[in-house]
């Protein structure tokens, strides 16, 4: 995730709000109650988006709604909830005119599988390789054109954007990156050869290829966020600077603040 503004310039007037909710009965509940008090424009008439449910909701209504140049206000009515801001029902229009916004560019996944067919995903969070079977998967990583490790014995690998590293990657024992950060982290999951190989920090306008080595025996799936492809024999991953995604965030409670305090949780 690249951060190219968090002020706004010019207040945004939001007259015109389209309201979209996880299938939980709390967030539905939560919609229904939100477009009673506020209105529910449709999304193509829409001033901003106002997602409503976990984390998962918001990835899904980034990939859905984010080339639509209209920005997207999540707010918590699920399980995980690190992209959202708090719920609440009153001074809605108020939140989102005094809202930060966060603008940023995605990751572009380009993978190719055994049969030569070749699949383009965009990923808010992570680009991912996992093993399919019992196997450990054999990956070779270059950067830039440049091999960087010639060969890595995993679980799988992880490119993570800067919002990304404190989701998966992080589970995966990742560095955190604050937002605004010029960097990607690549992150190895259960690595078994080289074992004290931990990942690298790689610049965000750097292309990182993975090749999978000995595909056929063992086999390896590649994923963009939720979009996912299997039986690979190549990935790259690199900044899409030709997509832009525009977020909004209460004042006090951003993303630097939230990627700030996780560091501090033991």
């Amino acid at each position: 995730m690249k951060i190219s503004g968090t002020m706004n310039e010019t207040p945004r007037k939001f007259e015109k709000i389209a309201f979209v909710s996880s299938q939980t009965a709390e967030a539905e509940v939560a919609r229904k109650a939100l477009a009673t008090r506020y209105g529910d424009a449709p999304v193509d008439e829409a001033d901003v988006i106002v997602a409503l449910g976990g984390d998962g909701m918001m990835l899904q209504t980034l990939h859905n709604y984010g080339d639509r140049n209209v920005p997207i206000y999540g707010m918590h009515r699920g399980s995980v909830g690190f992209l959202m801001n708090t719920f609440r029902e009153d001074d809605l229009i108020g939140r989102l005119e005094r809202a930060e916004p966060v603008v940023f560019h995605p990751l572009l996944m380009e993978a190719v599988d055994k049969s030569g067919t070749r699949f383009r995903a965009r990923a808010i969070n992570e680009v991912s390789l996992l093993r399919q079977t019992f196997q450990a998967a054999k990956l070779r990583i270059s950067i830039d054109g440049r091999v960087r490790l010639e060969e890595l014995i995993c679980d799988g690998v992880i490119v993570a954007t800067p919002a990304g590293s404190t989701a998966y990657n992080l589970s995966a024992h990742g560095p955190i990156l604050p937002l605004g950060t010029a960097l990607l982290a690549l992150t190895p999951i259960s690595p078994f050869r080289p074992r004290r190989w931990r990942g690298a920090l790689v610049p965000d306008r750097a292309r990182i290829d993975i090749a999978v080595l000995e595909a056929d025996k063992r086999p390896v799936s590649a994923t963009a966020d939720h979009y996912e492809v299997r039986n690979i024999i190549a990935v790259s991953a690199r900044l899409d600077r030709d997509t832009s995604i525009d977020m909004l965030f209460d004042p006090d409670h951003g993303l630097d603040e939230r990627i700030l305090r996780e560091q501090f949780v033991y």
